[in-house]
């Protein structure tokens, strides 16, 4: 039994799960309330006066971060309790062991399980993302600068979950892999904003929560460089740079940190097959 036999029992196997269908129940919602907000935006009396195009645009930027940030949510709890059941849940059930009985080395079965939830997850995210920016152009005229880019970052931001999720899932209980992996995208999300804080008011030491949490679970890296793939980019020179705004992003990533996003997959990867090879089914 080959890897991608596994990666397609997987994705089949996935695509049944109650978690899908509550995924694309709150992705419709997430797209309809977005659409109705976007669509007041041209014309909205302020206090400064009535909203222009170009003001509304300007504002759309930024309320897409949000938006996609939402969107980026959903798929971390939906993609983690995804990989949760896919080894701790097949181990305590039995389904494992018979699989294993075959000639199949224990590796191959990961790197199918592995292949099949990315497929799903980057699926998920490219198709819903797509239909956001989508959403966006039809109701104020919007398109971000770099639109591809941005949808690659946040397809490699469910990558990096979902296998922290599944090394989580070859050493403790699924509802546990999936709860500690949210949280963790969680923390480091909120010690990037702590981060921003500090950048913004000349604390190098709180600025360094930030990285060095960006560096520990890459994961808040790869949203800001969302970010500023979706953003306008006339957005820092409106607003000013505001490094503690979560949803404005300074700069683009760079290529030295996109290689230790590849390399921080490889090395999780590795320790879960490690584990799974090792565990008793």
């Amino acid at each position: 039994m080959t890897a991608l036999t596994v990666a397609g029992l997987t994705l089949r196997e996935a695509s049944r799960r109650r978690v899908v269908w509550a995924l694309l129940a709150l992705t419709v919602v997430l797209l309809a309330l977005s659409g109705w907000g976007f669509t007041k935006l041209v014309g909205l009396d302020t206090d400064l006066g009535t909203m222009t195009s170009g003001e509304a645009r300007l504002v759309a930027s930024l309320m897409l971060n949000l938006i996609m940030f939402g969107m980026s949510l959903i798929a971390a709890i939906g993609t983690a309790f995804l990989a949760g059941p896919t080894l701790a849940g097949e181990v305590e059930s039995g389904q494992a062991l018979a699989l294993l009985a075959r000639p199949v080395r224990r590796s191959s079965v990961v790197l199918g399980k592995w292949l099949g939830l990315v497929t799903f997850g980057c699926g998920y995210v490219v198709m819903a993302g797509l239909a956001q920016l989508l959403v966006v152009r039809v109701a104020v005229g919007y398109w971000p600068p770099a639109p591809a880019s941005g949808l690659a970052l946040l397809a490699g931001e469910t990558i990096v979950l979902l296998t922290l999720a599944l090394l989580l899932s070859s050493v403790v209980s699924p509802m546990a892999s999936g709860i500690v992996a949210v949280g963790l995208f969680g923390a480091t999300w909120v010690a990037g904003v702590v981060g921003g804080i500090g950048g913004s008011l000349g604390n190098e030491g709180v600025e360094r929560v930030g990285t060095v949490s960006r560096i520990l679970l890459p994961t808040d890296g790869l949203w800001r460089g969302a970010m500023n793939a979706f953003q306008d980019p006339s957005a820092l020179v409106q607003m000013g740079p505001r490094g503690g705004f979560p949803f404005l992003s300074e700069a683009a990533l760079a290529p030295a940190y996109l290689a230790w996003a590849v390399a921080w997959v490889a090395v999780v990867w590795g320790l879960t097959a490690l584990s799974f090879q090792r565990r008793d089914v």
